[in-house]
């Protein structure tokens, strides 16, 4: 039987464990949240208390069930075209920016990073924004245009590679893009969409810890890191900023979630716009 109540100490100690390994910080509203998704992996696993729970994920041996474990408390709210402003901005100021810099230095590569990208419909979103940009106002397949989408949970990048999303996940997708991005299919008197192959092959989904180092150089044009600076604590906010920021080219944008803010956080970035930065 699993215990009933997640005690303090032990929740301290999942907490510190989860801050140390991905830098998120739980405070102590946090614990039922956290003790109902404990439940779960110990259902998952079989065993019978937190304590013992606690012992097994912090075993070297069971790093497979560490990763399940950072995934369960992962949190992934997202949506296509989620802070749709961010879009529009994307289209009809940074891309005429940055492709008209380009062009004048006869460059046609474009890098964009979706970091903490969830179950991709970010990633995707800027896909589109950018295909649609580039077929208005140049030839795109002339332009060497690939996007980085990134995250901690192997859960949400299973969906992501995937590119499989309810007609209920697509509703925010103008009609328009969804018919030329998606192949509707028919699944047991249900409705799914599938994301087309060509847009999918913009992206490269992988799994990455933003507090690990990074294994890319970059530079990239635009970094999106939206609605994840909220679930760390100042000092982890800073050393991300510093390093993120640091694969950003000089003149890219970087954009954070509206309900987030670089204040009070030394950087090297422009306040554009709230939630849009520009490197200087």
């Amino acid at each position: 039987m699993v215990d009933q109540e997640l005690s303090d100490s032990l929740f301290k100690k999942f907490s510190d464990l989860i801050y140390e390994t991905a830098g998120i910080h739980l405070h102590e509203g946090k614990k039922p949240l956290l003790q109902a998704r404990l439940s779960k992996r110990l259902r998952a696993t079989g065993l019978k208390s937190f304590e013992e729970y606690y012992r097994y994920v912090t075993s070297s041996q069971n790093f497979a069930e560490f990763i399940n474990f950072i995934d369960a408390i992962s949190t992934n709210l997202t949506y296509f075209f989620r802070e749709e402003q961010h879009f529009t901005f994307l289209e009809e100021t940074v891309l005429p920016e940055i492709v008209g810099k380009k062009e004048k230095k006869g460059e046609k590569r474009l890098r964009m990073w979706s970091a903490a990208c969830s179950t991709g419909e970010e990633p995707y979103s800027m896909a589109m924004c950018v295909l649609e940009y580039l077929e208005k106002k140049h030839s795109r397949y002339s332009w060497d245009f690939k996007i980085l989408a990134t995250d901690i949970s192997t859960r949400v990048l299973r969906v992501a590679i995937d590119g499989v999303y309810s007609e209920e996940r697509v509703q925010k997708v103008p009609p328009v893009l969804r018919h030329k991005y998606f192949e509707k299919i028919r699944q047991n008197e249900e409705y799914t969409y599938r994301v087309i192959q060509r847009l999918r092959d913009i992206i490269a989904f992988r799994r990455l810890n933003l507090k690990d180092p990074y294994p890319f150089s970059g530079p990239f044009d635009v970094i999106f890191c939206r609605n994840v600076m909220i679930y760390f604590d100042k000092p982890t906010q800073q050393g991300l900023i510093t390093k993120m920021s640091s694969y950003l080219d000089s003149g890219g944008y970087f954009f954070v979630g509206h309900s987030e803010s670089l204040a009070g956080l030394k950087h090297d970035l422009i306040y554009v716009r709230p939630a849009v930065y520009r490197k200087r």
